[in-house]
């Protein structure tokens, strides 16, 4: 596909990401760097020239190595914090989706993934954590919690500001 729709200046930055809540069993599948103690939902930046949804299929089958299908947009969130030593704004949209293939389910563990300018970065770790442990982990972005416990039925919209 074409570029990150990832803007750098000298002093900030723009991200526009999308990412998935992929809930079985009880159980949702959370992505955290090897260098992070925090956990994400599975996802990454959209490219130019792609929808969101084309985005996530992508992003899943490159990191989780699974095939899902994208079921609906649960979740609207503009997220400030620092990256690095700059600001950054990120638009971030969270679908509910599920698998094309029960019996491909992802399994846990490490791949290695390619940062924006394509250097290789510290495995990245995938776990199927039950949903009861969910208060007690630290997600990005904090409020992200009471909505994977409780998935609304309409679109909500998170506004998030982490001070750095």
């Amino acid at each position: 596909m074409g570029r990150d729709i990832l803007f750098h200046s000298e002093n900030d930055l723009f991200s526009y990401r999308v990412a998935g809540i992929l809930i079985r069993d009880e159980k949702v599948l959370l992505q955290k760097p090897e260098n992070d103690d925090g956990y994400a939902l599975p996802g990454g930046h959209v490219s130019f020239g792609e929808t969101s949804s084309e985005a996530l299929v992508r992003e899943f089958k490159e990191e989780a190595h699974a095939d899902i299908q994208v079921d609906r947009l649960a979740l609207v969130c503009e997220i400030f914090f620092p990256w690095g030593d700059r600001p950054c704004q990120q638009i971030s949209l969270y679908y509910t989706v599920s698998l094309r293939d029960e019996s491909q389910i992802p399994l846990e563990g490490s791949v290695p993934f390619l940062d924006e300018s394509g250097q290789i970065e510290p495995d990245l770790h995938f776990s199927w954590i039950p949903l009861s442990e969910i208060p007690g982990l630290k997600i990005y972005p904090p409020d992200l919690k009471n909505h994977l416990l409780s998935l609304p039925e309409h679109i909500e919209y998170l506004v998030y500001k982490e001070n750095g």
